[in-house]
């Protein structure tokens, strides 16, 4: 509702129907069990920020929440609302993405479940029909010696959108190697992607500078951004390859520490 409001007034863009579902049980359900999170789309960011498990579990993950406008705004908005809106620089895509979040999608034939790194289509494009609505994001519960982390740049320190954004999952074993990585870069090309390329540089490897550089590397290449008045290509594409390197320090970080 927080972005329905302002393109309705902004483009002329008049629904035929607007449905409320901050009321329905699912849409505000969180569930933290010993193999699944459940999420529901209608949790107001403000409200995660105060759950102190969901910290611990996912620390980037509400990280990027926090970023979803002010004090004020993160009162109604949400994390479902923010993938709905679809925006290539929608701060938590990329952290739901590293994440392994998968939507659930409701419909009158019952649900259907979507991978978030495939649920958004194009710039404010979604797979969701006219007929359908977001119940909520499940994620696996992340197992131990985990972490993650999303950064973001911005032109100003506050309340702006993200010229580039890099989210980073990374797990070890207990000899200190990376099992599992997991990276997601948003702002660079008409939707958030997940990044195979850098996550491989990182698995099997300690995670030190130079598995970092690697990543960062295939970050840079696997973007595809615009030139516009908040950046150039060479840019952003340089931006975003240096903040997956740095998100991807403090997801080792909080994993090993």
């Amino acid at each position: 509702g927080t972005d329905v409001i302002v393109q309705m007034r902004s483009f002329d863009n008049e629904p035929r129907l607007l449905v409320d579902i901050k009321q329905l049980a699912e849409t505000n359900e969180v569930s933290i069990g010993e193999d699944e999170i459940f999420i529901g789309s209608a949790i107001a960011s403000g409200v995660l920020n105060e759950n102190d498990e969901l910290k611990r579990l996912f620390p980037g993950l509400l990280e990027s929440a926090d970023l979803i406008g002010s004090t004020q705004i993160q009162g109604r908005a949400s994390i479902g609302g923010n993938l709905c809106n679809s925006s290539p620089a929608g701060d938590t895509i990329p952290a739901l993405i590293v994440n392994s979040a998968v939507c659930v999608i409701a419909n009158s034939d019952g649900n259907r479940e979507v991978p978030v790194e495939d649920f958004v289509t194009g710039v404010g494009q979604n797979c969701m029909s006219s007929e359908e609505f977001l119940i909520g994001m499940k994620m696996p519960r992340p197992p131990a010696r985990t972490g993650d982390a999303y950064l973001r740049f911005i032109p100003r320190t506050e309340m702006d959108i993200a010229v580039a954004g890099a989210g980073v999952s990374v797990s070890f074993d207990d000899g200190g190697t990376c099992t599992r990585a997991r990276v997601s870069i948003g702002a660079v090309a008409p939707t958030a992607l997940l990044v195979p390329e850098a996550a491989d540089a990182l698995i099997g490897t300690q995670v030190d500078d130079s598995d970092l550089r690697a990543a960062e590397a295939a970050c840079s290449a696997a973007a595809s951004p615009i030139t516009d008045k908040r950046g150039t290509v060479e840019y952003r594409r340089k931006v975003v390859g240096v903040l997956c390197r740095r998100a991807g320090t403090i997801a080792r970080d909080r994993a090993l520490g």
